[in-house]
């Protein structure tokens, strides 16, 4: 089990590196593709696709009674889009124990309460990669290099129109939140998903569509795929 102690808390950025528990002299027998994307773009459609264990990050998100939620701005709503909104040091904390050992626990969350509902043990065995998809994985980019799991980080990117209706049909199938809140949410994210797919892609995160990203699953996966560049 990793040392949670070892790890910072507070923001969802990386801090300097000396805050993090040194990395193992053992070879680590696992690593993490972070897959990255606006809201509604297709990551869990994809990760299912490339026949991968698959962590999901958005198990991470914060209880709705946490007092450092953020708001949007000039509004009453929780932004549940700021990386703020999620628990970036618990989800490394899963990903360094998926490489390590091949299991840990994570948090069963329920988005239509905002809630955490449960624990439960994922378990992907001796298998050389997995997926951890979400849309505030390309915050996690840095650290994980850092630590010497990363494979590979991408960031879905498609028309904001498509990405928009797919949101909103999935949240509505869902009941994930009230529909004036799906509204509000959704136009939102439609106006800034361009700017979204950029600060992802400045975290580290590749930017590409459905085709690319399998191709560079696949790529990990036989081990000839580099990890991306640190950033500056």
């Amino acid at each position: 089990m990793l040392d949670t102690n070892c790890l910072p808390r507070g923001s969802p950025a990386r801090g300097n590196a000396s805050h993090w528990c040194p990395v193992s002299s053992q070879p680590i027998p696992t690593r993490v593709v972070l897959l990255a994307g606006p809201s509604g773009s297709g990551k869990s459609s994809l990760a299912a696709l490339a026949g991968l264990p698959v962590l999901r990050l958005d198990d991470f998100y914060k209880e709705a009674d946490d007092p450092t939620l953020p708001l949007v701005a000039g509004s009453a709503d929780i932004d549940w889009d700021s990386p703020y909104s999620w628990d970036a040091d618990t989800a490394v904390t899963a990903i360094v124990e998926l490489c390590r050992t091949g299991r840990t626990d994570i948090p069963v969350y329920d988005i239509a309460t905002s809630s955490r509902v449960g624990r439960d043990a994922l378990d992907i065995g001796r298998t050389p990669l997995f997926v951890a998809e979400g849309i505030f994985a390309a915050e996690i980019v840095e650290r994980c290099q850092d630590l010497g799991v990363l494979a590979d980080a991408l960031c879905l990117r498609g028309r904001p129109s498509t990405t928009f209706r797919r949101r909103l049909l999935r949240d509505l199938k869902e009941g994930r939140k009230s529909v004036p809140f799906l509204l509000r949410r959704g136009w939102r994210l439609m106006r800034s998903e361009r700017s979204i797919v950029a600060r992802q892609t400045a975290l580290g995160a590749h930017p590409c569509a459905k085709q690319e990203a399998l191709g560079r699953l696949a790529a990990a996966a036989a081990g000839r795929h580099r990890t991306p560049a640190a950033r500056a």
